[in-house]
């Protein structure tokens, strides 16, 4: 392990992430046949809004479905239209299937590069590709799944115990907890911003746009609100609070080193003031200087990366337990070592 200088963290883990038609704890209703009496409050009613007296934790969307695929019965024969009117003294019967939700907080066996673990605490290198936890189009293969098999504690706490997150395609360390109070402890120092989170990438230069940087080493504090992007919602941006609803960010940005030969690109050590969604690659293009390889902001392919070239590079607190002060550092990956190599820019030490 090696020490570091301090610098704030990454944004806590958006609960959320967790869909709304079926909760985790309904895992064990999936396949479960049920069945009731129509009463006669129910009589003329349509057949999903009965279905929602008889299986009310799950959605009427995932209803209608089990009903369209034939998993509903009503008075002994298939029903598949959910509008279908119920009557007094038939019965009901459906068999629940899983919903991708229901499933999504199951163990799945995966390697995972644990840097560093003790009895409260691990730090994970987590590869670009892996998601960290379920959402809407990743139910399964998520960090969480791999963190609920590699150890039984996991299942015990909030989101595995997973307290901040990496986008999908930025690789680099995090620190999930252990334990209730490590969760507790964890998120109140990231809060605090005691957590050091540093991260490299590399950015190339808009048409038309300023390098605000003049000589290897400077800094460049942005200093601008983010808030979701009005004309694309899957994107963040830039905004004025006067006239639209976000929230305070701001990160410094370090030239450590600059290649003018395959066009203008720059390699940045960046360090995180405030953990907004996107932050880095929102601020990176509001400066002009979209990451390489991050198509969502504009950012300028390369033949040798196929993800955003960003990576969260060094890691450092101090233990909430033992007080004593950690640092880890996660070597590039080679995606990243290509591209650098590509572009015939030199490697700072210690990367």
């Amino acid at each position: 392990m090696n020490t570091s200088e301090s610098t704030p963290l990454a944004a806590i883990a958006d609960p959320d992430a967790i869909g709304d038609e079926a909760s985790p704890i309904d895992v064990d209703a999936a396949g479960e046949e049920r069945s009731m009496d129509i009463g006669v409050a129910l009589h003329g009613q349509r057949l999903d809004k009965a279905l929602l007296e008889l299986a009310p934790e799950f959605s009427r969307n995932h209803l209608q479905h089990l009903v369209k695929e034939g998993w509903v019965t009503l008075g002994g024969a298939v029903v598949v239209k959910p509008a279908q009117k119920v009557s007094a003294g038939q019965t009901l019967r459906v068999q629940l299937q899983p919903t991708a939700q229901s499933q999504a907080f199951l163990p799945e066996v995966m390697p995972l590069n644990i840097v560093y673990e003790d009895a409260h605490l691990l730090v994970v290198n987590k590869p670009a590709g892996l998601v960290v936890h379920p959402a809407a189009g990743n139910w399964s293969g998520t960090l969480l799944n791999g963190l609920l098999a590699y150890h039984p504690v996991f299942s015990t706490l909030p989101r595995a115990g997973i307290v901040h997150r990496l986008d999908k395609d930025t690789s680099g360390l995090m620190v999930v907890a252990k334990s209730l109070s490590m969760v507790a402890a964890l998120v109140e120092m990231i809060a605090r911003r005691d957590v050091s989170r540093q991260y490299v990438a590399i950015a190339k230069r808009a048409p038309h746009a300023r390098t605000p940087w003049r000589e290897w080493g400077e800094t460049v504090v942005v200093d601008a609100a983010i808030g979701r992007d009005s004309s694309n919602r899957l994107r963040m941006a830039v905004v004025d609070l006067m006239s639209q609803s976000g929230k305070t960010a701001q990160t410094d940005m370090t030239l450590w080193a600059s290649c003018q030969d395959e066009g203008d690109y720059a390699l940045l050590h960046c360090r995180l003031h405030t953990g907004r969604t996107h932050q880095i690659r929102v601020h990176a293009k509001h400066l002009g200087w979209p990451l390489v390889g991050d198509a969502i902001y504009g950012g300028a392919p390369h033949v040798t990366i196929t993800r955003q070239a960003l990576h969260a590079w060094c890691l450092g607190f101090e233990h909430p337990v033992t007080r004593e002060t950690l640092s880890w550092q996660a070597p590039l990956p080679l995606d990243i070592q290509a591209l650098l190599g590509a572009l015939h820019m030199p490697q700072p030490d210690g990367l």
